[in-house]
């Protein structure tokens, strides 16, 4: 009778102790702060897009416990747990007056100790702050729970508890504990699964799935069920079915509980790593990434690796694009996280690298948008020095006169080069910015003409945002991976919808270096449009291109920036490219790239058939070709040219000395003197319009000579040590073939030469005027800037 009468004592202490709290406690409630570990850092989870972890990551503090809310908790397990911990636990302050009530008469009736209790909030307290099982210790739980309930909602109440329910070791948590049971997330949990997550946190260390807690757990878990189903607490099949309390109770027994955790998952590495830097704040980070893409190519993207690596080549990414909303579905960071020997931890797609001829396509948008050039126009491929950089084709060869379509298709380097100089570098690159590529330095000069060919670094998110734009209307978006994310505004208009059909026309020609070998025989996926690039030294290689609903880019290379004879676009990227379009693209017939009509701001132009250019009346043969409304190319045809020739003669003649002479009009092509200069250098001659005849001055507008070399704006580096002699300059023109041209430097006189040749200049430090002049007086001028390199 004295143990009763001792714990009758403490039970009315215990009650008057809450009358006493209750006077004070409001104010303490606010003046204590709540448990410091409340707030302790959770688990960073990165999830796909629908809602799965893709990679969980230890808790700072080595625990494995994933923030939750009620709402991604089953709703029956919510009702279960009530049910069996807490029924008033929406209605209590903290401490429940009738459970402790009912708990003094139970346990005055059993003699002993058999029911503490305790509510939720209550069991919250100890986990967050473990004390010894004393009284002591019950009084300091109450009022810290009743300072959570003022303090806290009921909802963050239950979501804490949620988050720090122990589940023995190191795990912490229903969410985390559902992982590491049973493989899946807590959104939908079977009865046998609600009666395992209810039974363990009951004595975590002794039912903790292990080999030896096998038979403890099972009991356990098949008693919770038992008076769950005694409390209708336990769902009993899908809403509406009548499965009776022994079935259910018979499918848990037959259950077999978990015996060991399963693996938290750690999918995607390189993008959970770099997004959780990114987003410090963020511990649950949800995606765009969708988990069959991303395995998809992660898959292709590892099976590659083997024969890469024997070719000298360790590291690659890639990244696919759902363009209808802009969201990064696949991105792959390196071919093997853990290659550490390799750089393998590194975020290749977020890392910058140089695009090789990648960025040709956006240029050759521009270049379209700015009326500089047309698909069908002819270019020249011959080699020109700009100072001292002299720009030159993978394959070391030129073409002469290539239409800028096929150049394109063909990957020259030349023409594009020359296209960015018409078009201006600045202008190049804040195109670029406005596509979203923000790894490019800002000082002003940074970067010259070498950017038409890889001269600049960027990542392949980047550049797969560039190639989001060409393979729509022209307009970049921004390019979403966490689904919480909201693009900043519109989408910036890059090109046009006419100059972004246009290049991707150009980008769909099969007959192409490009071309992989493999898909000849199998084919290409429906609807393709790319471009591969490889950088200077054999050190990147890319592939970039759009399918019906998808953009990818692939980049290989190494970390380390060693190179590889095997480091070239189309035959390293480019299959790898076509695999990801072809795995991710729509199933079934896709509408024939010739069947989608055109944008609305392009319209039918009447060119000359040879040149590409407006005809002129020597243009005999046209042809109809597409360009932009506002921005006709008016340019007219240069290489067809009307002659009145002598006809017993074959000589030109003019109005001056027509008179007695027989003489018909007749059409020659002529070349420019970039060309021809190119031609002689190679011991080849064009055929030429024919001379004057004596006395005669050929009819037609007098064309001044326009200097080629040295370019606008050149500044000119002298290397110190070496004599000025053998450090000569070029000094070309385009004029006239039967033009002499002569040159002066400084008002001095250098020399004569005929059109198509060169004259070359000893040059000095110092800004020169350099005047060439043709035998008809008309002349052409330029400075050149010569400093000599420090």
């Amino acid at each position: 009778m004295s143990r009763i009468r001792r714990i009758v004592r403490k039970l009315v202490l215990a009650a008057g102790v809450l009358l006493v709290l209750g006077g004070v406690g409001v104010w303490a409630a606010w003046w204590v702060p709540l448990p410091s570990r409340l707030s302790a850092p959770a688990s960073v989870v990165m999830e796909y897009r629908d809602g799965t972890p893709a990679h969980v990551f230890l808790a700072p503090d080595e625990r494995w416990r994933i923030p939750t809310t009620a709402e991604r908790v089953d709703p029956a397990y919510l009702r279960a747990l009530l049910a069996l911990e807490d029924k008033r636990f929406f209605v209590h302050p903290g401490v429940d007056p009738l459970a402790v009530l009912r708990a003094a008469a139970r346990n005055v009736t059993r003699g002993r100790r058999v029911s503490g209790a305790s509510t939720l909030t209550m069991q919250l307290v100890r986990v967050l702050e473990p004390r010894p099982r004393t009284f002591t210790s019950k009084l300091i739980e109450s009022f810290r729970a009743m300072q959570l309930e003022l303090r806290l909602t009921k909802q963050e109440v239950l979501a804490a508890y949620l988050q720090f329910v122990p589940y023995g070791r190191n795990v912490e948590g229903v969410e985390a504990a559902s992982l590491a049971y049973f493989g899946h997330t807590a959104a939908h949990l079977s009865p046998a699964e609600i009666s395992t997550l209810l039974a363990v946190p009951q004595n975590p260390n002794r039912r903790f799935p292990a080999p030896e807690n096998a038979a403890r757990l099972k009991a356990a878990r098949d008693g919770v069920a038992l008076r769950l189903l005694e409390n209708d607490a336990l769902p009993r099949g899908p809403e509406g079915a009548t499965v009776s309390p022994d079935t259910v109770m018979a499918e848990v027994r037959a259950t077999s509980v978990p015996e060991s955790l399963t693996p938290f998952p750690r999918e995607a590495p390189h993008v959970a790593v770099w997004l959780r830097t990114q987003h410090p704040e963020l511990a649950r980070l949800r995606t765009t990434l969708d988990a069959g893409a991303q395995r998809m190519v992660e898959r292709l993207m590892r099976d590659a690796a083997g024969g890469l690596a024997s070719h000298g080549i360790h590291n690659g990414t890639a990244v696919v694009v759902e363009r209808e909303h802009a969201e990064v579905l696949a991105l792959v960071g390196n071919f093997d996280f853990f290659d550490l020997e390799h750089g393998g931890q590194i975020a290749g797609f977020a890392t910058p690298r140089s695009p090789g001829s990648a960025l040709k396509p956006l240029l050759y948008a521009m270049g379209i948008d700015m009326g500089l050039v047309g698909p069908e126009q002819l270019v020249a491929d011959v080699p020109t020095t700009y100072g001292g950089y002299a720009p030159r084709n993978f394959d070391g060869r030129f073409q002469g006169l290539v239409r800028l379509e096929y150049a394109l298709s063909q990957s020259l380097n030349m023409p594009f080069v020359r296209l960015l100089e018409r078009v201006g570098v600045e202008r190049f690159l804040g195109a670029l910015r406005s596509a979203g590529v923000n790894s490019l330095e800002t000082e002003p000069g940074h970067y010259g003409l070498s950017a038409a060919v890889g001269g600049i670094e960027l990542t392949p998110l980047e550049l797969a945002g560039v190639y989001v734009a060409l393979a729509g209307d022209g307009r970049a978006p921004t390019l979403r991976l966490l689904q919480d994310e909201r693009a900043t505004g519109e989408p910036v208009e890059v090109v046009s919808p006419g100059a972004a059909w246009l290049t991707r026309k150009a980008l769909s020609l099969r007959d192409r270096p490009d071309f992989p070998e493999r898909r000849r025989l199998t084919g290409l996926p429906p609807q393709v449009h790319w471009k591969t690039g490889t950088s200077f030294g054999h050190r990147d290689a890319w592939a970039a291109g759009s399918g019906p609903r998808h953009t990818a880019v692939v980049w290989l290379g190494n970390f380390d920036h060693s190179p590889s004879v095997h480091l070239v676009g189309a035959d390293a990227a480019g299959p790898l490219l076509f695999d990801i379009l072809e795995g991710v693209g729509p199933r079934g017939k896709a509408v024939p790239d010739e069947e989608v009509a055109p944008p609305d701001d392009l319209m039918p132009v009447e060119v000359c058939a040879y040149s590409g250019h407006l005809p002129t009346d020597a243009c005999t043969q046209r042809k109809t070709v597409l360009a932009r409304r506002s921005a006709v190319p008016t340019a007219k045809c240069p290489y067809h040219q009307k002659v009145e020739v002598d006809v017993a003669t074959g000589l030109a003649v003019g109005p001056t000395c027509r008179a007695g002479r027989k003489t018909e009009e007749r059409v020659f092509l002529t070349w420019p003197a970039t060309i021809r200069r190119w031609l002689e250098e190679q011991h080849r001659r064009l055929p030429e319009p024919p001379s004057a005849a004596p006395g005669c001055e050929p009819g037609g507008a007098r064309a001044a000579p326009t200097i080629v070399s040295p370019s606008d704006g050149q500044v000119a580096m002298l290397i110190p040590g070496v004599p000025a002699e053998e450090q000569e300059m070029p000094l070309e023109a385009e004029a006239s073939h039967e033009r002499a041209l002569t040159w002066f430097v400084d008002g001095a006189l250098l020399g004569t030469a005929r059109a198509d040749e060169r004259v070359w200049w000893t040059p000095s430090v110092g800004a020169h005027e350099i005047l060439v002049t043709d035998d008809r007086g008309l002349t052409a001028k330029r400075t050149l800037v010569v400093r000599e390199r420090q």
